[in-house]
């Protein structure tokens, strides 16, 4: 039992790692900073515990509302590998960090709900991986327990990427951390081209 969940765990672990992207994510909460005036420890915290309650929500849920919507499986797969590929261009061309930056320009940051948890942290991408990750995980108590693992243990990783940037984003080159950022861009593609593929492989058998 304890191998099968750190066999799936570890799965699990890289593939969120790439969608979430901690570094990636960091970057985007460097430039943050200057508009978190005070308790920017509580708000980072409260921002990556908040991300993962939404992400478990939807892991559990997931399977219930593509039944509810009477979504196939395979198509939601096509559309998530679609999703996450248009993504992954994205974060190579490093596009999708200037997109978040602008989206998020406002008045000064006071809650952690918006923008860090959502959509900074839980994403449509990373909704998205949860719902597909659910429903290949349906029934199975030691998938689903070694997935929700992952996931805490992606988001502990993230906070703790937060809490170190704040004791010392003089020091921190912002330039670095979107480089390590394409190059998870360059997993996430693979990763998204193979969700379509299998997506694709499933709808064949239906004909």
């Amino acid at each position: 039992m304890l191998a099968e969940i750190l066999e799936i765990f570890s799965r699990s672990f890289i593939f969120y790692f790439v969608v979430i992207d901690p570094l990636g994510t960091v970057a985007i909460f460097l430039t943050l900073l200057q508009r978190i005036k005070e308790n920017k420890n509580k708000i980072a915290i409260e921002a990556t515990l908040l991300a993962f309650l939404v992400l478990v929500f939807f892991f559990i849920m997931g399977k219930i509302i593509l039944n509810h919507l009477n979504i196939s499986l395979y198509s939601f797969k096509i559309a998530g590998g679609i999703i996450l590929l248009l993504i992954s261009i994205e974060m190579l061309l490093d596009k999708r960090s200037a997109r978040k930056e602008k989206s998020i320009q406002s008045k000064i940051i006071s809650t952690s709900i918006f923008p860090l948890a959502i959509p900074l942290l839980a994403g449509p991408a990373a909704i998205t991986s949860v719902i597909v990750s659910s429903s290949t995980t349906s029934g199975n108590l030691i998938g689903t327990l070694a997935h929700i693992i992952s996931i805490f243990t992606v988001l502990l990783i993230t906070c703790l990427l937060f809490l170190l940037i704040i004791r010392s984003e003089k020091f921190i080159s912002k330039k670095l951390l979107q480089v390590f950022s394409r190059i998870i861009g360059i997993i996430l593609a693979a990763l998204s081209v193979q969700f379509i593929l299998d997506g694709l492989k499933e709808a064949a058998k239906t004909f």
